[in-house]
């Protein structure tokens, strides 16, 4: 196995258990999944984060993104989603690899879907 391959644990994963892809990004299921249907959207081409990306690789991802939106809205029928990516060991991130998580959520998963901000208070300017 090539050292790409090895490095990033996405790009072992055969297409055989890929859920869509296009020519840039392909989709997978979270092995550690947080809600029934959470999916991985990840570039072909390794690197860290969304800004190494090219604009043509962000254009594409996030079609990706769009159509395993409408594949989960046909399995699974969640009442909403959480997308996004973490970049960086600071934001969480653990597999170095660029992927978007696209997560279904449904009524009653977690106790306060608005989090710590529910409030939406505006942060002061420092001085």
């Amino acid at each position: 196995m090539d050292a790409t391959k090895q490095a990033s644990p996405f790009l072992q994963v055969p297409e055989a258990m890929w859920v869509a892809a296009n020519r840039l990004a392909f989709a997978i299921r979270d092995r550690h999944h947080i809600s029934p249907g959470h999916t991985l959207v990840i570039t072909r081409r390794p690197f860290i984060d969304w800004w190494l990306a090219t604009p043509d690789e962000r254009t594409t991802l996030m079609a990706l993104v769009d159509q395993v939106k409408s594949l989960l809205d046909n399995e699974f029928h969640p009442a909403g989603y959480n997308v996004g990516f973490n970049a960086g060991a600071a934001a969480g991130q653990t597999a170095f690899h660029l992927h978007v998580h696209v997560i279904p959520r449904y009524v009653g998963d977690t106790e306060d879907p608005c989090g710590a901000n529910a409030s939406w208070e505006v942060a002061r300017p420092r001085r």
